[in-house]
């Protein structure tokens, strides 16, 4: 059955709680939820780059933001304690695989023992009735198949920030049979992990990411360095699946049967190669861009990697409002507009704006 479930309004004055606001997905997130009128609670360490999106489109002062390390429960429960938090969106973590290769255990540190202590800390506070955890598309075994992984596939993530989100996603199982659902299969809270593919956007300044690095090369006027450029990713615009978060923390807060596990990615004409991309960057850039294919024999990425959104499709009615296309267009417009030293919380508004209303109807812009 298709819910009709997209109005957002639900979260005006609504009590929420984010860890990881100062990363790049989680700025975007406080963002959306300062525009639609949320009371926001943040839980993170300093922004993890320098400049950083945060501190860029001044997203401290539309929150309440407390710094600290998901590693450390006492702090962590003592923000929750404070905020009374009715939806937790759990975003911390260490994100990038090669540096889970550099420090293995802070990577299993913050992703595993951070969604132990965040939701310990939703167990012990009654104000949260939804919690979402967000893991990775890097959580399956990976086969190498060409076609998309399902929610019912097999987790064993082969490096240690994919392990580790593998293993996030078994404690956050193990919680939701031992904890928030009793023997009769009441659930007391309503908890889902959304599994989400590659995400590209204005803001992201990260290491080890390829549109970043096309962005850092565009800017020296360098040719892009690929060391991957045959790797098949679901790349997807980082509006696409914040949207979905509230979405899934939305319905499940208002009836729990929706709490579960949930892919979300782009439509398989956007599950490209990293060479395909980096074509797509080159060509809105302009400027006489080039790219090198340069595989400097780095640790093991997996060759294909594809999800299986027909679940997130037939529950909720959702499908991809952007093509990577407009993802790669928006991207560009972002940095160009922030390079330009314009108002980038004006250029974050119109793209919000745009993603969420233009088009009611979804399908959106292409």
């Amino acid at each position: 059955m298709i819910v009709p479930c997209f109005d957002l309004d639900f979260y005006r004055d609504r009590r929420v709680f984010i860890t990881g606001h100062t990363g790049f997905k989680g700025s975007w997130l406080c963002k959306m939820l300062i525009n639609l009128g949320a009371q926001i609670t943040g839980y993170s360490l300093e922004p993890p780059t320098d400049p950083s999106l945060y501190d860029i489109a001044g997203i401290k002062e539309g929150i309440c933001s407390v710094i600290g390390d998901i590693r450390n429960y006492d702090s962590l429960n003592k923000a929750i304690k404070m905020a009374q938090p009715e939806i937790i969106f759990h975003l911390a973590a260490q994100p990038i695989v090669k540096d889970g290769y550099i420090n293995p255990v802070y990577t299993y540190e913050t992703n595993v023992m951070g969604t132990v202590n965040i939701l310990e800390c939703a167990r012990n506070n009654r104000c949260v009735k939804s919690l979402l955890n967000v893991t990775t598309d890097k959580v399956y075994k990976n086969n190498e198949w060409e076609w998309g992984y399902r929610e019912n596939d097999e987790l064993d993530g082969y490096d240690p920030y994919s392990n580790s989100k593998s293993c996030s996603e078994l404690v956050t199982h193990c919680y939701n049979q031992s904890f928030f659902t009793d023997s009769d299969g009441n659930i007391s809270l309503p908890v889902s992990t959304v599994r989400a593919g590659n995400v590209i956007g204005g803001g992201d300044f990260a290491n080890n990411r390829i549109i970043p690095d096309c962005i850092r090369a565009a800017i020296s006027r360098r040719n892009i360095i690929v060391r991957n450029p045959y790797s098949v990713r679901p790349y997807q615009h980082v509006l696409e699946p914040l949207f979905v978060y509230l979405l899934i923390a939305k319905m499940q807060y208002l009836d729990s049967r929706f709490a579960g596990y949930y892919n979300v990615g782009p439509d398989d004409s956007d599950c490209l190669q990293t060479g395909r991309l980096v074509e797509t960057f080159v060509k809105q850039w302009g400027e006489n861009m080039s790219w090198i294919d340069m595989s400097d024999g780095g640790p093991h990425e997996a060759n294909y990697l594809k999800l299986d959104c027909s679940r997130l499709k037939t529950i909720f009615g959702w499908k991809p409002r952007w093509s990577l296309c407009m993802a790669v267009k928006m991207t560009v417009e972002w940095t160009k507009c922030w390079l330009n030293g314009e108002d980038v919380r004006t250029c974050m508004d119109r793209e919000i704006n745009d993603f969420l209303y233009r088009n009611e109807m979804l399908g959106g812009s292409k």
